[in-house]
């Protein structure tokens, strides 16, 4: 291998906890965040959950000089979060929004409103072009009893297509943000198997930082360690993912994380630690390799591909077990509407009673007869819009099951496509009477 080029990328993410009126000290920690920002070396930020866009446009004065060139992913009610800062051009953008993000009337978890995304930015690093993405999947909330859990596969499912689609021509790809889910997660296993994004914590060739690169820790005094069970200590699920391309090879130098209070400050950045990786970009000429090695790569990818397959059947057996919840929600929205509808019927037959029998007295007061009527048209008008949502969320749940089938088909035609291991050369044995020595391993 011929190096040609070396570029250092030093690449920075924070869930920043930005609700505002809602989120603790908020305030003061866009202070804290952006002053930290000026003062450190990064080379892209990558953010989320800056809910609101006075504070991204805070940020955004705050670090002109550093880092000049950013962009704020704008989705849903209240945004997507997701904001992006560059010492490096950004030379185009892109949103991709998920086409599920749970359920609008669980009001009080709000991921639904948050519209969650990934954004997508092509950042020029030199001669070099970075695809840079920045999201934040479904939150789980329950980890006994994960009623989200279909939806982060089918978000996992997407972000993986959207990165792979869009990032042929980078010669790196950069992902960063709160995915969500803990390292061996199904969802997590399905993104970087699919993609090859290789995680820098794992990566990394020194790490400074807490104890099990864990970024949601019991020792943050935002969390509760209720929150945490049953990971009394903490758990990791936000990333700082990477990958090269066929002409170049990329490192994780180094990463860090915060860990939890900060020295003299009053408090935390937010509820999640900081995450820092250190990356070096070199291009390289790729070199000839023997048949024993291509052997040898046919192989691992086999063994890949095979890895694959299982993931993403069991990714497809979790999407059937949203579709069948949904349909059962459907069904329970059609049957209390059709209920609802018929609780009308009747009340319109009873009211109509007087208008038939003429002299007859109105069966009940007035004041019941439109609180029963207003009753009925609040039960149809609710079944009808959740009739209408888990209609729209079977068609999601079963446009990614159709996708996740016709890729198993394709990696299994695929892996059928490899040559046969040929064990007897690994297996090769000297002729009776000859010494093992004299019959060595082919060169």
């Amino acid at each position: 291998m011929a190096n040609t080029d070396s570029v250092g990328v030093k690449v920075f993410s924070l869930n920043c906890w930005g609700i505002r009126y809602m989120s603790k000290h908020c305030p003061q920690r866009y202070a804290m965040i952006g002053e930290m920002l000026c003062n450190e070396d990064h080379d892209i930020v990558l953010l989320q959950e800056v809910w609101s866009e006075k504070d991204f446009l805070y940020l955004k004065k705050k670090l002109a000089c550093s880092h000049p060139h950013s962009h704020y992913f704008k989705s849903g009610v209240i945004g997507s979060g997701l904001a992006i800062f560059s010492k490096h051009r950004i030379r185009d953008t892109f949103l991709y929004r998920y086409s599920l993000n749970g359920y609008p009337y669980m009001v009080h978890h709000g991921d639904w409103f948050g519209g969650k995304a990934v954004g997508m930015a092509v950042v020029n690093l030199g001669s070099l072009t970075a695809n840079v993405y920045v999201t934040h999947l479904h939150a789980e909330y329950c980890r006994e009893k994960d009623s989200y859990l279909p939806h982060r596969v089918v978000q996992a499912w997407e972000l993986q297509q959207f990165v792979r689609h869009t990032s042929a021509g980078a010669d790196m790809v950069i992902l960063g943000g709160d995915l969500n889910m803990h390292p061996r997660d199904l969802g997590n296993r399905l993104l970087r198997s699919y993609t090859g994004l290789r995680d820098s914590y794992l990566e990394t060739v020194k790490f400074d930082g807490c104890e099990d690169g864990m970024t949601l820790i019991a020792d943050n005094p935002f969390i509760s360690r209720k929150e945490l069970v049953p990971f009394e200590k903490g758990i990791r699920i936000d990333y700082i993912l990477f990958q090269g391309s066929s002409k170049t090879d990329i490192y994780c130098d180094s990463m860090s994380t915060t860990k939890g209070s900060l020295p003299d400050r009053p408090f935390p950045y937010s509820d999640h630690e900081a995450l820092t990786a250190e990356l070096r970009l070199k291009s390289h000429i790729p070199a000839e390799t023997g048949s024993d090695r291509q052997a040898k790569s046919h192989d691992s990818a086999a063994g890949k591909l095979a890895e694959l397959i299982d993931i993403v059947t069991e990714a497809r057996t979790e999407v059937k077990v949203g579709l069948h919840c949904a349909e059962r929600m459907r069904y329970t929205a059609a049957r209390t509407g059709v209920m609802g509808l018929a609780l009308l019927f009747l009340e319109l037959a009873i009211a109509a009673v007087p208008w038939l029998a003429l002299g007859a007295e109105q069966p009940f007061p007035r004041t019941s007869f439109y609180l029963l009527a207003a009753l009925c048209f609040a039960i149809l008008l609710t079944t009808s819009l959740l009739y209408i949502f888990y209609t729209m969320e079977l068609k999601s749940l079963q446009g990614a099951e159709d996708q996740m089938r016709l890729a198993v088909g394709s990696l299994q035609e695929k892996l059928r496509g490899f040559p046969v291991a040929q064990p007897h050369k690994a297996l090769r044995r000297p002729p009776e009477g000859q010494e093992p020595g004299a019959f060595g391993p082919e060169e």
